[in-house]
């Protein structure tokens, strides 16, 4: 594995010992290339760019299995994982030197391989499906032959895999990336697609019965395949276009299989060692404290119950790359199916984390907009954060501060609506003034910020009820952005002296807040004295701040406060 380039030929008279000199200088100049954005396994190899070993696992999935899918989220290595096995079975073992793999295979046979990736393709345009599939199998029967009886898409694709094993003499492999992407683009858009006759079907349908028809090949041509692998977002078994077909293994929560895409503790460690030491030296801390600093930012999933932690690779490369903790898997872009099922669901994100839920509950996708959580889930933006095996549920929550924030953003932009202060802008001078010990400031601006909203984002607010929640969801939905910044935070959190709203743990200070709607700040107050909500920092050293607030209905932000 290489973990450095050797940049140039005054490095390389170095290396060898012909100018000792420039040895100190040029190896500190020396830097390690990452594959930022990249998904071609030979360039990865060929031109240096560190490679993480992942082909031990490769070559267990290669022998112990024929058909597979695998859910990860996006910028995770999916296309990546494609490409190495793309090369593996065209017999490219040259790639492999050096690698797990290049020990444990000795045959190295050369098949026939059919690839088709759906990354980059626009399929909101009327046709681009059908021409995108006709492209590919266009392609592959300029090598193998075509035959004029075979007229459809799933006829033709059919016919060439027969040919293709029948010229080789070895059976074919195909790789799918990204499988679900013709649908995603199109879900819940209404958008329609009119035929010749000028019939009306709704895009979302038309994919389905195209990919349905196309798909069913792999039914068909069994004796013909030697391995198949289809990697997406959304698991299939609800989607229909699998009907008919033998069903793939789907090793998206197998334990085997967790740290098949994304990177480990212990790859972060080892292969990661030295940028992890420059990072540390940049930020003036030690390696210990970076390599927490990178967990808090981007570990945190899950992909099984043996609950493995595995880190976001595109964040964690690119935040080697630039030397800053930035949330660059965020910003890279928020899928627009899931902006447009957030935008109309009746789920509210205090409803849907910290709590357990069986595996057919986020895992199988159900087309139901009201039912958000397995896109979210399957997106990255949830992820299992405990397993209870008695029960055989899951826990799920946010994996890490990056997807957090920006999740949380994202809801309280379209929450709170338009004419508000930004949200992430008065959240980061809240946690300033937070970590500072100013409550009154902190409770004045917040009164503030609660009394910007406009009326007309108050829709539905007929009763005390109602209102209510709404308050309770937005303090909630405040609170957790500051939770972002601080070490800790618990949202009513179930203590055995009772419920508390809100504690936010920072490094000097507790907050434990308790609010009331239309009652007052005293009363808040006393309930957090009364039922104990501080006696689990008895012995702390940091500063415990209890405070009450009361909202009112009527003005529709704080009426007053109380802090002890």
């Amino acid at each position: 594995m290489k973990l450095f380039l050797l940049e140039n030929s005054a490095l390389k008279s170095c290396i060898v010992g012909k100018k000792p000199y420039l040895c100190r200088e040029l190896q500190r100049r020396a830097i390690m290339k990452y594959p930022i954005g990249m998904q071609s396994f030979d360039q990865i190899r060929q031109e240096g760019y560190v490679y993480v070993d992942k082909t031990a696992l490769v070559y267990d999935l290669i022998k112990n299995g024929k058909i597979y899918f695998l859910s990860r989220p996006r910028r995770f290595g999916k296309s990546l994982l494609l490409s190495t096995l793309k090369h593996y079975f065209l017999g490219h073992k040259e790639l492999f030197r050096g690698l797990a793999i290049d020990e444990l295979e000795t045959e190295w046979k050369v098949y026939p391989v059919f690839h088709l990736d759906f990354n980059g393709g626009d399929f909101t345009v009327c046709g681009a499906l059908e021409q995108r599939l006709n492209e590919y199998v266009t392609q592959w029967e300029r090598i193998y032959g075509a035959d004029e009886i075979e007229v459809t898409l799933g006829t033709r694709f059919r016919g060439v895999i027969q040919r293709a094993h029948q010229q080789t003499g070895q059976r074919v492999v195909v790789l799918i990336d990204e499988y679900d992407k013709p649908i995603l683009d199109v879900l819940d858009t209404k958008d329609e697609y009119v035929d010749e006759s000028g019939n009306r079907i709704l895009m979302e349908e038309r994919h389905r019965n195209i990919l349905k028809g196309f798909y069913s090949t792999f039914k068909a041509a069994d004796a013909d395949l030697q391995f198949v692998m289809l990697t997406g977002v959304t698991k299939f078994s609800q989607v229909s276009v699998f009907s008919g077909f033998n069903q793939p293994k789907d090793i998206s929560m197998d334990k085997r299989y967790q740290a098949l895409c994304g990177i480990t503790q212990e790859e972060l460690e080892t292969v990661f060692a030295e940028p992890i030491r420059e990072f540390a030296n940049e930020l003036n801390v030690d390696d210990h404290e970076m390599i927490s600093m990178l967990k808090r930012q981007y570990d945190g999933y899950h992909f099984s119950p043996a609950m493995e932690d595995i880190y976001n690779p595109f964040s964690l490369l690119n935040a080697f790359d630039m030397k800053m903790l930035r949330d660059y898997w965020f910003a890279s872009g928020t899928p627009t199916y899931l902006v447009r099922l957030l935008n109309h669901t009746n789920e509210q994100i205090n409803d849907l984390t910290g709590k357990y839920y069986d595996a057919s509950e986020f895992i199988d996708y159900k087309a139901d907009v009201e039912q958000p959580l397995p896109m979210i889930y399957q997106s990255g933006y949830l992820t299992v954060k405990g397993y209870d095996q008695t029960t055989e549920s899951f826990l799920l929550d946010f994996p890490n501060n990056e997807v957090r924030k920006g999740l949380l953003s994202l809801i309280a932009s379209g929450y709170l609506k338009d004419g508000v202060e930004k949200p992430e802008s008065w959240v980061r001078n809240a946690f300033r003034q937070l970590n500072r010990g100013e409550v009154d400031p902190f409770c004045e601006s917040l009164t503030a910020f609660l009394a910007s909203i406009p009326y007309d984002s108050h829709d539905g607010l007929k009763d005390i009820k109602a209102t209510e929640k709404y308050f309770q969801y937005t303090f909630y939905l405040l609170l957790r952005l500051i939770g972002v910044y601080c070490l800790a935070i618990k949202v009513e959190d179930r203590q055995s002296y009772g419920r508390v709203d809100c504690t936010l743990e920072l490094k000097d200070y507790v907050y434990i807040f308790e609010f009331k709607m239309d009652g007052s700040a005293d009363e808040a107050l006393m309930q957090i004295e009364q039922r104990g909500y501080a006696k689990p920092y008895l012995d702390d050293s940091r500063q415990v701040l209890r405070i009450g607030m009361n909202f009112s209905s009527e003005t529709r932000t704080i009426a007053e406060w109380m802090v002890r």
